[in-house]
């Protein structure tokens, strides 16, 4: 029927309709809280649809009543989704980590903005754990968790970036002595500005400060480049050194205020289709294939192939894959590149014990240093077993192989070197060996996703 020869009513409910699709799009993508402007406002958006939809007048026509029943049902369903959303629990564990790195960082930004600049290796290690704890919340695949916890990530990222500044800085024992030359101490003075700047940008992104803006802390920041450009450090190196120095911290604090929209984007934070994704994942599945020959040979000598090469060269693609600041695919790199590792290590250890096979026995060779290679040949067949594991932490087999490598360092823990420096040395390689293969299937089961 064409909508001229509709009735009024229907069509009303029609234009409802196409309204209520438009609101449809924003709950689903909603990733705030209950408390935020922008839910009241949703909210009150489906609640005036609701309305617009009792006031159609249906005149008793069965088709205009069921079709506003189904109009008012699509708007119902959508405020339960939106109130869902907020209350999810993955969503309420987003935003407790996210409160937990504000509460860590208030007193970080408070010695910042009064013009301190030392930063603890303690805090930097409580950031990188809510980074971790972040990178690990499960989302199921849903927009809205997606969108919450690449929001909360680039955040935190972006303050564990700044910090690791501030901490090189440190490393470096700024500022100079004024007496060097008579631009220092404007310099000084700058750099004071600068880690004002640099607390107040912080406090910015992580949402303790609603008094400035990205604009003005812009202008701030140019504002002190200008500064820095009008002095004159020539003929003294030391100095001309110290200034770019500077200027290139703030110019490291300006690439972080483009924040502001950060995530509002779904391809940042729906990684699917996302390239440098796709180059991690395909890279994964050759080491997988590579991984699958290896544990089927029982010597190296077998392979008709260099894997150690091939690994290799994954490294240096992985490398080369472009995060884009984008947190979670920094950790999906992270993770592949200790995937290739971990078989490289394999082959490693695997290439060692043939070799000490072939030369043995060994007519000088310390108890304690044989003792130690005992554990390894045991360890090897250990992360054979562990590059093949593909289960769960609640699983049988992960349960034992946990225990197997534990009982592997008990062991090590109780070999005497006897004064043996050989031996020190080999038990302790062999402690690292057994602690990474550990971590590897800890990594391995923790159930991480992009």
């Amino acid at each position: 029927m064409e909508m001229g020869n509709q009735h009024p009513s229907m069509v009303r409910l029609q234009e409802i309709v196409k309204e209520v699709k438009v609101l449809g799009q924003q709950v689903a993508s909603f990733s705030g809280l209950q408390s935020d402007k922008d839910y009241r406002k949703l909210e009150r958006a489906l609640t005036r649809q609701l309305f617009e939809i009792d006031s159609v007048e249906t005149e008793g026509k069965g088709d205009i009543q069921q079709a506003r029943k189904r109009a008012a049902q699509e708007v119902e369903s959508l405020l339960r989704q939106l109130e869902q959303n907020v209350n999810h629990p993955m969503r309420l564990e987003i935003e407790k980590i996210y409160l937990e790195a504000q509460n860590r960082i208030t007193q970080e930004v408070r010695i910042l903005r009064g013009g301190g600049g030392n930063i603890s290796d303690e805090f930097v290690d409580g950031i990188q754990d809510v980074i971790l704890r972040l990178t690990q919340i499960k989302t199921g695949g849903k927009v809205h968790l997606r969108k919450a916890r690449y929001r909360a990530l680039t955040r935190v990222c972006a303050v564990h970036d700044i910090i690791e500044n501030c901490m090189k800085q440190q490393a470096q024992c700024l500022p100079l002595s004024e007496g060097i030359h008579v631009s220092v101490p404007k310099i000084n003075a700058i750099m004071v500005e600068v880690n004002k700047s640099r607390g107040d940008l912080i406090a910015l992104l992580m949402g303790l400060n609603n008094e400035d803006s990205c604009g003005h802390l812009s202008r701030v920041l140019t504002g002190l480049l200008v500064e820095l450009d009008a002095l004159d450090v020539s003929g003294n190196t030391q100095v001309r050194n110290y200034r770019k120095q500077v200027v290139e911290e703030i110019n490291s604090l300006l690439k972080h205020l483009d924040l502001e929209g950060e995530g509002d984007s779904t391809c940042r934070y729906d990684l699917a289709k996302n390239e440098s994704i796709q180059k991690i994942e395909e890279i994964r599945r050759t080491v997988a294939q590579l991984q699958s020959e290896l544990v089927k040979t029982e010597t190296t000598q077998e392979l008709h192939f260099k894997p150690k090469a091939e690994l290799q060269g994954l490294l240096t693609k992985l490398d080369e894959v472009s995060t884009a600041r984008n947190p979670c695919i920094r950790e999906a790199r992270r993770r592949a590149v200790l995937e290739v590792q971990a078989v490289i290590t394999y082959i490693d250890l695997k290439e060692a014990l043939e070799k000490r096979q072939a030369a043995l026995p060994y007519a000088d060779e310390h108890p304690s240093h044989k003792a130690v290679w005992n554990v390894l040949t045991s360890l090897s067949e250990l992360q054979r077993k562990v590059l093949e594991f593909g289960g769960k932490r609640a699983d049988k087999s992960y349960i034992m192989l946990e225990e197997l490598l534990t009982k592997q360092l008990l062991t090590l823990d109780a070999v005497d070197p006897q004064g043996d420096e050989m031996s020190k040395v080999a038990r302790k390689q062999a402690v690292r060996f057994a602690q990474t293969i550990l971590n590897y299937l800890d990594m391995k089961t923790d159930e991480w996703e992009y």
